[in-house]
């Protein structure tokens, strides 16, 4: 999580996706009286076209400013290299942060859907836990999508290491395309491309500001499905600087499957209060006797 990479929600997606079509698979099969399956759930118990245009899908989350006067151009590899930078100082720093998280899903052929309200509190390196705030929708869409996606992003983040999904170039190559003016903000674009075929990573473009050197968009296809019963994933993800660091903000996933058609998720991350080691550290200080 303190590296900025393809967010644990996006892999974690696919993965949620694969398990459930496996327990579809085992359902089917399953002998007389067995067809009803309990799901475990993230431990809250219980409660009451997708890669268009990036200037298409600007207006929702990136805010549209015009860099600060004081700050230079940078050249696309400076940019590239500021990123780095960035994210490998992220890794290093960031000790904890808590937001809030509002995942949407949708599965047009069933016409269902649901939508989770939910607080995020993350802690480095390893601890991940959501609280439920609300749902509305239909349960199957709950307990079948949207809690297997989070359970599997908590697995992914203590389980996994997040250098092998990162967008950095021990795992891609980069190629700068061009720099476009999107909704009043200057970015540098690059192909990316993974150097192995690994679950997590992806071929696409990500988005560079040219002042600042900051992660703004990642946007393509996974460049290996997880599992045979999920055949092609898009998407596109936002991100957004909160003070040293940077976090998504949102994205927007579509999957066709074998067994359910198309899957649609959307994941809103919104109210991230962010703490540093150094600060963690003088609080905790500051606080002994």
């Amino acid at each position: 999580m303190g590296r900025t990479f393809v967010s644990a929600l996006v892999l974690s997606f696919f993965l949620g996706l694969t398990e459930f079509a496996a327990a579809q698979i085992w359902a089917s099969r399953a002998p007389a009286g067995m067809g009803d399956v309990s799901f475990t759930g993230i431990g809250t118990g219980s409660t009451s076209g997708v890669v268009a245009d990036i200037a298409g899908t600007t207006a929702r989350s990136v805010p549209a400013l015009a860099p600060p006067l004081s700050l230079p151009r940078m050249s696309p590899e400076l940019a590239l290299q500021t990123y780095e930078q960035r994210a490998a100082r992220q890794a290093a720093e960031l000790a904890s942060y808590s937001a809030t998280t509002v995942v949407r899903a949708e599965l047009p052929e069933s016409s269902q859907h649901g939508e989770f309200v939910l607080e995020r509190l993350y802690t480095a390196p390893r601890t991940l836990a959501f609280k439920v705030v609300q749902f509305t929708g239909d349960a199957f869409v709950k307990n079948n999508v949207i809690t297997r996606l989070l359970q599997s992003e908590v697995d992914h983040v203590q389980k996994d290491d997040p250098t092998l999904t990162a967008i950095s170039t021990a795992n891609y190559k980069f190629s700068y395309k061009a720099t476009p003016m999107i909704q009043g903000r200057m970015m540098h674009v690059y192909q990316v491309k993974p150097r192995k075929k690994r679950v997590g990573l992806f071929k696409g473009r990500i988005y560079l500001d040219a002042y600042t050197g900051s992660l703004v968009y990642a946007t393509g296809t996974l460049a290996k499905s997880p599992s045979f019963f999920i055949k092609k994933i898009d998407f596109v993800q936002e991100y957004a600087d909160f003070g040293p660091f940077t976090f998504p903000v949102h994205m927007h996933t579509e999957a066709n499957t074998r067994l359910i058609g198309r899957a649609i998720v959307d994941v809103d991350q919104r109210d991230y209060h962010p703490m540093a080691l150094n600060l963690q550290s003088a609080n905790r200080d500051s606080a002994t006797p």
